[in-house]
């Protein structure tokens, strides 16, 4: 269960309008950025969303990775796309992988501003010690950040 979670929010990508419309490109291309990042694709999945008032229909491409998952989520009426992505390390560290998976894709969406957070998860225990649910001195367990990385540039 041990894993790196990354998340991007790009905002005002000024890429090409397909790469925000069309599900069938974007889930090509999000295959193949996985396998130059060294990743395995197991499977994928897409989906196109109506048109709105706003303007086009966003799409969902998903890539079943051997080694967990990527989701892309586009919002063409405001220029905007999330990243997910998510390698389980337990029985090697895919962390530089999901890195430059995450790379190539904000390359792809030329965003000018990014907002990323990365999630160390399942960090391994020992066994003679029981995981401390309570966050450590009273603190609840979902107010330790302790592991979380967030950033952001222009």
């Amino acid at each position: 269960m041990q894993g790196l979670h990354l998340t991007a929010d790009l905002h005002d990508c000024r890429c090409s309008r397909r790469w925000l419309v069309d599900a069938h490109e974007l889930l090509a291309t999000s295959v193949e950025l996985v396998r130059a990042a060294g990743l395995q694709a197991v499977g994928s999945l897409s989906h196109a969303f109506p048109d709105t008032a706003q303007g086009s229909g966003g799409v969902t491409a998903t890539v079943l990775l051997a080694e967990s998952h990527l989701c892309v989520h586009t919002w063409p009426e405001q220029a905007g796309v999330t990243l997910d992505i998510y390698v389980c390390n337990f029985s090697a560290d895919h962390s530089d992988k999901a890195r430059a998976l995450q790379a190539a894709l904000e390359a792809l969406f030329e965003p000018q501003r990014v907002e990323r957070h990365a999630i160390e998860r399942g960090a391994l225990r020992s066994p003679a010690r029981p995981a401390d649910l309570s966050g450590g001195a009273g603190v609840p367990a979902t107010a330790n950040l302790s592991n979380l990385a967030n950033f952001a540039h222009d």
